[in-house]
């Protein structure tokens, strides 16, 4: 089964969760029955934060784009495609993470996000990374409709 990214934008760039960018963490989000959309991510040794553990930078970066795939999965889902030429509908236009305990270096992490409020002008999902049973870091994302500009 193809991810949310794979299905809705293959040729994105993005570091996060662009399958065309070889370099990068090419997240694969999967929605779930209970409306939660969820991913699977494994560490690589180049994400140590100099400590052992998974570096904050990291985790936001996981944070911002698993959210975006629940955005972009409602914004099928309504018929709410990008406009112009643009690659996506929503871009982040907030992100507000807590680092609740350290997140291992070496072992897969579960992610997790839900929408929490939705209209075509913007979206707000909450989303966390799981280890242990227990939440490592939490967000609330803001999404924005992406308009073109003059």
């Amino acid at each position: 089964m193809d991810s949310i990214q794979e299905r809705l934008y293959p040729t994105l760039p993005c570091f996060g969760c662009g399958h065309a960018n070889d370099d990068g963490l090419r997240l694969r989000s999967y929605p779930g029955e209970d409306g939660v959309v969820t991913a699977t991510f494994t560490p690589w040794p180049a994400h140590d934060n100099g400590l052992g553990f998974l570096n904050g930078g990291i985790i936001c970066t996981v944070l911002d784009c698993h959210s975006a795939a629940a955005v972009m999965l409602e914004a099928d889902r309504r018929g709410w495609k990008p406009l112009g030429d643009a690659a996506l509908s929503y871009v982040t236009a907030g992100l507000d993470v807590r680092y609740l305990r350290p997140s291992p270096l070496t072992e897969a992490v579960e992610l997790r996000a839900s929408l929490r409020e939705v209209s075509e002008a913007q979206m707000t999902v909450d989303v966390s990374l799981v280890w242990d049973g227990k939440p490592r870091a939490e967000a609330s994302a803001l999404w924005k409709r992406w308009r073109p500009r003059d």
